[in-house]
């Protein structure tokens, strides 16, 4: 105890990121239950979750960091169970068929490559209405010109609707907890015209949303194909209109991430408004000298940041980026250090309160570990001075470099979720992801500067060579053998002990840091033997199979 107790003191002022740390695992236990606790287990974890309360009042400063360890692992647990009762809602417990009526809300793309309506307000033939899920999800089969969706509309139709599914296999992807959290409890499909009850209704949240869809509707029709239906994706978030064909390229060549609105088309825009807002004043001697204009940027950023969240529909990547975006500036305006992992523990604090589900899912994971992996690595080479780095050749190595972080930090999760491995990833992101920050991003912002004069389509002109150069990217690569390789899903101990392996090794002062390297080891060795059980031997390098 003694010698831990010691250990702690040395890290002293570089212990708070691990609160987010010991946050997200109780989070995860909580997931990991087989069973839902009782209102008695509840009830004793409040009152240990108070002891723990009192008890740091009374300790010691050298005992404090193990009592908050333990309370924000309790915490985590707690919100994680308040969350799951709050999202209780019916689920459907037979397979339906017959009339549908409902609300759409969302529309998007399944799986099959047709529409998909995610409809609340539901109304189903003879079933009682606290038997009928608050939200069902349906895509559209066979002959549908008798009806163009759009958010607000009621409609009806004949659907086959059955519960949300499980994982297909042991430690997969369980869609019915996302559904849970969702509140989506009847899924389907329909082979018969839907058909618009009535118009679209008024409702400020349905108002942003018609004019979401109307924007990438513009789009589309402005550009076309499926450079457009891109450029309505990563402005609106309505990736409805892109085809199966580029998808599966863009996910071949790990690039599908530039279509999800997230941390990486938030930090893009706002930085670019940042910057040019900053060094557009800087040319005003008048208002450069008296003002702060690092911090008006820094305003005028956040609220372009909000602004691209209400227009992008405010799905859980976009809300996850924006908080993420957010700390960071608010650390400018308070005159802190906007990059650091205090301020990534306090982005991941934030988002596991709000959506606490979000720790299981492949988003969080992959762009957090970006992010982690980034600061860590960056803080590393800042320390180190290279002489011949400087000016472009300056900016294309820390191209690099940040392209290799992130791509070596997020593929054992993107592995783990999607089963498969984009061997040329890197390549792909360091040809094209230059491009979506210097074009297409930067174009994405003067075409909604210009769109109120009707100017639009000169950042539209711009955005669409900067698109039609990524999915050229994406076309070659996805097209080269063995571009793309699969791997096994691991077992449910490998992510979390990889991990904490690498957040040890990231977070931890010292020599001793690198035996967070023994975990992460230990955690690809139990990974590989869970496939030569399976008869699928792998050796991981940057690449897996």
């Amino acid at each position: 105890m003694r010698l831990l107790l010691s250990l702690l003191a040395r890290q002293r002022g570089h212990l708070f990121p691990w609160a987010a740390v010991f946050y997200g695992c109780g989070i995860g236990i909580y997931f990991a239950l087989r069973t839902e606790p009782s209102a008695l287990h509840y009830l004793i974890l409040i009152a240990v979750l108070g002891a723990v309360m009192v008890g740091l009042t009374r300790c010691g400063e050298n005992l404090a960091p193990l009592l908050v360890a333990v309370l924000m692992l309790l915490l985590g647990g707690l919100v994680a169970g308040i969350h799951a009762h709050l999202a209780k809602a019916p689920v459907l417990g037979f397979r339906y068929y017959g009339p549908v009526e409902g609300r759409i809300v969302t529309i998007d793309r399944s799986w099959s490559d047709k529409i998909r309506l995610t409809l609340d307000q539901v109304v189903l033939h003879r079933t009682d209405p606290s038997r009928t899920p608050l939200r069902a999800r349906l895509s559209l089969h066979g002959q549908q010109e008798f009806f163009t969706p759009e958010p607000g509309a009621r409609v009806v139709l004949t659907g086959h609707l059955s519960p949300p599914q499980g994982p297909a296999e042991p430690g997969g992807f369980d869609f019915r907890r996302t559904a849970w959290f969702e509140r989506i409890g009847a899924v389907g499909y329909t082979r018969t015209p839907a058909l618009r009850l009535s118009p679209p209704e008024a409702g400020a949240r349905l108002w942003l949303a018609r004019l979401r869809h109307r924007m990438a509707e513009a789009i589309r029709s402005r550009i076309g194909g499926d450079t457009g239906a891109f450029a309505a994706a990563i402005t609106t978030g309505d990736r409805s209109g892109i085809s199966r064909g580029t998808l599966e390229a863009l996910r071949a060549s790990n690039l599908a991430h530039l279509l999800a609105i997230s941390g990486l088309h938030m930090g893009l825009l706002t930085g670019f408004v940042f910057a040019a807002l900053r060094y557009g004043l800087a040319l005003v001697p008048v208002i450069a000298l008296r003002w702060p204009t690092k911090k008006l940027a820094a305003l005028v950023a956040l609220a372009a940041g909000g602004g691209y969240l209400a227009l992008s529909g405010g799905n859980v990547a976009t809300v996850r980026a924006f908080v993420m975006v957010s700390v960071v500036l608010i650390a400018v305006l308070l005159d802190r250090r906007a990059l650091t992992l205090r301020v990534v523990a306090i982005a991941a604090l934030i988002v596991l309160s709000l959506d606490p589900q979000e720790l299981t899912g492949p988003g969080f994971q992959m762009s957090f570990a970006a992010t982690t992996a980034l600061i860590a690595a960056f803080g590393a080479v800042r320390a180190v001075r290279w002489p011949a780095l400087r000016g472009p050749v300056r900016a294309v190595a820390a191209a690099i470099i940040s392209s290799a972080v992130a791509g070596l930090a997020t593929a054992p999760f993107a592995a783990a979720h999607f089963n498969q491995i984009a061997h040329y990833g890197l390549m792909a992101n360091i040809a094209a992801v230059p491009v979506m920050g210097l074009v297409t991003m930067p174009a994405a912002v003067l075409a909604a500067l210009l769109w109120p004069v009707g100017l639009e389509n000169i950042g539209l002109g711009i955005m669409e060579i900067g698109i039609r150069w990524i999915l050229a990217v994406s076309v070659y690569v996805a097209g080269l053998e063995g571009a793309l390789g699969h791997v096994r899903a691991p077992g449910g101990m490998v992510l979390p002990l990889l991990s904490l392996g690498a957040l040890f090794v990231m977070l931890w002062g010292g020599p001793a840091r690198f035996l967070g390297v023994v975990a992460v080891a230990l955690s690809l060795v139990l990974w590989r033997a869970r496939m030569l059980a399976a008869g699928r031997g792998c050796v991981w390098g940057v690449a897996v199979c």
